[in-house]
């Protein structure tokens, strides 16, 4: 008889993985960024277990969104001042000072919230440039790009 199999957290192995962001579609990188943080992709997920994977992704900045995303798609936020509600679009967050942002909170939106959703969300790295300082954990590269065609823009 053989039983379904229920990881303990010292028991976990985890990997560690580089995406090149540059023409990505955001949506598709986030909701596969979200399963390899949770671990979905591995034949030992447990849902209660923090099991997944750290990602590393460089370029952030250069992430592509499909069709009339970039300018018609606002993001809306309260200052909590009477009046204070604001609005930017992704492209407009994507060229700001911080456009790692963009990818986290579309990671973020997809993973579970709650205490474990905040520790698989620790493993998740982005930096806007092609540099990280991750080169001692020797990350494998992961070429998202060649998983689907529709994963790059046009």
């Amino acid at each position: 008889m053989k039983s379904t199999p229920s990881l303990k957290p010292d028991d976990v192995k985890k990997e560690w993985w580089v995406i090149d962001a540059d023409g990505l579609v955001l949506g598709r990188l986030a909701s596969l960024v979200a399963a390899r943080l949770r671990g979905k992709h591995k034949a030992t997920f447990t849902p209660h277990v923090d099991c997944g994977d750290h990602v590393v992704i460089v370029n952030a900045g250069k992430v592509r969104v499909s069709g009339n995303k970039a300018n018609s798609k606002v993001f809306y936020w309260h200052t909590g001042y009477p009046g204070g509600v604001k609005g930017r679009t992704i492209a407009q967050r994507l060229a700001s000072r911080h456009p790692e942002r963009v990818i986290e909170k579309a990671v973020e939106r997809m993973i579970s919230r709650g205490p474990l959703g905040r520790r698989q969300m620790r493993n998740l790295h982005v930096y806007s440039g092609p540099d990280h300082p991750h080169q001692g954990q020797s990350p494998k590269t992961l070429d998202v790009a060649a998983m689907n065609r529709k994963n790059k823009a046009a």
